[in-house]
């Protein structure tokens, strides 16, 4: 039983990372410039060890269980402000996104509009619940064009 507990664990650390890197590469690039990648991955999985170990004390079929664990380790990450930023500039600045993805600095120019924008992300608020409202998309889409307009 231990041992397959250590085997989720595994499976799991692997699967936040993969979730880091595609939904938040900005957590990952602060995580990997403190060195605290590792120890982060590996704290967030151990926080949910109880969890885990309920779940497979009621048989749950693992891919559940990774489903399950995933959406927890990763609740504290919704929603990607990459995500979210990728897209204001893919429908609103379809120029500079096909230019930064030509360049090949797409995933960086969005980690510093991450920063850029982090006092509107802040006063506003970025949440699930309001990651749909107008105001926040109107105050981001601002923050974005400021950026690019001192950045040329």
């Amino acid at each position: 039983m231990i041992q397959v507990i250590n085997i989720m664990r595994d499976v799991l650390i692997n699967k936040l990372h993969e979730y880091i890197k595609k939904n938040s590469p900005d957590v990952l690039l602060s995580l990997e410039g403190n060195g605290g990648l590792t120890k982060y991955l590996t704290e967030k999985v151990s926080a949910i060890t109880d969890f885990l170990n309920k779940l497979q004390e009621k048989n749950t079929p693992a891919y559940i269980i990774e489903e399950v664990c995933l959406e927890e380790l990763t609740k504290d990450l919704k929603p990607s402000k990459f995500n979210y930023i990728c897209s204001i500039l893919q429908e609103d600045f379809e120029t500079t996104y096909q230019q930064l993805q030509d360049k090949g600095t797409l995933k960086y120019e969005v980690i510093n509009m991450i920063a850029f924008c982090k006092p509107v992300f802040n006063s506003i608020g970025f949440n699930e619940e309001n990651e749909d409202d107008r105001q926040l998309r109107y105050a981001v889409t601002g923050a974005i064009s400021e950026y690019l307009a001192s950045n040329q």
